[in-house]
C-alpha cells in the first residue's frame, strides 16, 4: 500500500509563490529505489470543474507540464526522501484549486487527500 500526504498549500497573492510537498509512506517508502519506480504527478481540481493533470515526473526524471502551468511550475522528486515537490511561481487567481498528488505504476494508482491553494488579493 501507498499513502500520500500533501502539504504546503495556503493563501497567496497573485504573482506570489508556493511550494507543495507530497510525502509517500507505506510499502513504497521502504526504499528510495522502490519509490523511484513510480511515476508521480500533480493534479488539481477547481470548484465546479473536473480534476486536471498539471505536472508529471517519470521514473527517469523526465518531466511534463500542462500548458496552463508550463514555465511557472516545476515538479521535482527526491527518491531518498520518497517525496515530490511542486514549486509554483507567478501564481494567478485561476490557479486556485485543491492540489492532489498521484503515484502510478502499472495498474496501481494512489492519491493523496489534497491541499488547498487559494490565490487572491
Amino acid at each position: 500500500q501507498v499513502q500520500l500526504v500533501e502539504s504546503g498549500g495556503g493563501l497567496v497573492q497573485p504573482g506570489g509563490s508556493l511550494r507543495l510537498s507530497c510525502a509517500a509512506s507505506g510499502s513504497v517508502a521502504a526504499s528510495g529505489r522502490l519509490f523511484s519506480l513510480f511515476a508521480m504527478g500533480w493534479y488539481r481540481q477547481a470548484p465546479g470543474k473536473q480534476r486536471e493533470w498539471i505536472a508529471f515526473v517519470h521514473p527517469s526524471g523526465h518531466t511534463e507540464y500542462a500548458g496552463s502551468v508550463k514555465g511557472r511550475f516545476t515538479i521535482s522528486r527526491d527518491n531518498a526522501k520518497t517525496t515530490i515537490y511542486l514549486q509554483m511561481n507567478s501564481l494567478k487567481s485561476e490557479d486556485t484549486a485543491v492540489y492532489y498528488c498521484n503515484a502510478h505504476r502499472f495498474d496501481d494508482s494512489y492519491w493523496g487527500q489534497g491541499t488547498q491553494v487559494a490565490v487572491s488579493s
